[in-house]
């Protein structure tokens, strides 16, 4: 299932996507650029940098989140079953560890996403999995040419274009950028198991809040409903029954989105070596408490995961 399919974007929206995902990056970040385009070899058209360590500012203090995007699942593996699990249920993810000229350990887990599918993850995939994370602030680490680069900017512009859309329907009449994107992010975050408080969008807006804000107010002509007023503020004149269909999109979402992530974990047991190390170590930053991986468990992970997972829902360590 898709979203409405996307229009161009705004030139004001690409220039602020420009600008944003522009910035230079750490050192680190080049690093570990070069050693996933060393294992992908020519398929890498490009790596994108998110999540918790660009926040911070410090690559070195945490895990890094990146996504490669390659040209073809079958140009970037081998392997039979890592083309088929990619294409059937992106992306794979893989773990990383570095240790730098200077002594530093940094660790990274990197997503594999073709160009195109990124491109269809940003802009009409029913699903936020990809236009919820890319909404918000990342960095371009690597593009091959000029020609990736815009791709990758109209895809970035889609990303926001698309959350502010599903978001709409979700809030009041009148409104302001910061409620918004805290709604739409809110939204994007209850799709998926998720151990953050439930005030990291709010957290997350804030912290970017003139972004957001210079964002908003160029992309608010591209968004059907959404009505520019003096100020700073907006107007939702959508009718009743677009916000009703809106919010029971984000139902929709909701009741797909997890079962969607349970299987993407499991999916990462088969897919890498030591893939059940990776599902524990995932659900323990999950739920900040630790995981054994009992021999049965390590043996037979598609059997014995499910009432580990149960377990960590009825206890709501998982949300």
């Amino acid at each position: 299932m898709t979203t409405s399919p996307p229009t161009g974007a705004p030139p004001a929206v690409l220039a602020e996507i420009g600008l944003e995902c522009g910035q230079p990056v750490a050192t680190e970040l080049h690093l570990l650029s070069d050693r996933v385009r060393a294992r992908f070899g020519g398929a890498v058209a490009a790596v994108m940098f998110y999540g918790s360590c660009l926040r911070s500012g410090d690559p070195g203090e945490g895990l890094v989140d990146l996504y490669v995007l390659v040209d073809r699942y079958a140009d970037a593996y081998d392997s039979f079953v890592l083309r088929s699990a990619n294409a059937c249920l992106p992306p794979n993810v893989f773990m990383l560890q570095l240790r730098t000229d200077t002594g530093r350990t940094l660790q990274a887990k990197y997503a594999v996403l073709s160009l195109a599918d990124f491109e269809a993850g940003t802009g009409s995939w029913f699903q936020s999995y990809v236009w919820g994370r890319f909404a918000q602030p990342s960095r371009l680490v690597y593009a091959r040419d000029d020609g990736v680069r815009k791709r990758l900017h109209a895809a970035l512009a889609q990303a926001a274009l698309t959350l502010l859309r599903e978001a709409l329907p979700c809030v009041a009449d009148d409104f302001d950028a910061e409620t918004i994107w805290r709604t739409g992010l809110a939204l994007s975050y209850g799709t998926e198991m998720r151990p953050e408080a439930i005030d990291r969008p709010a957290q997350l807006v804030q912290r970017n809040a003139a972004y957001f804000s210079r964002l908003t107010a160029a992309a608010a002509p591209a968004v059907r409903g959404m009505q520019t007023l003096a100020g700073g503020s907006y107007r939702n004149t959508l009718s009743p029954a677009q916000r009703q269909r809106g919010r029971h999109r984000w139902t929709l979402r909701r009741l797909q989105g997890r079962p969607l992530q349970v299987a993407r974990l499991m999916k990462s047991v088969l897919t890498f070596e030591n893939g059940i190390d990776y599902l524990a170590w995932k659900l323990e930053r999950h739920t900040g408490h630790p995981v054994e991986v009992t021999p049965r468990l390590r043996r037979y992970p598609l059997i014995f995961g499910w009432p580990l997972l149960w377990r960590l829902l009825r206890q709501k360590r998982l949300r």
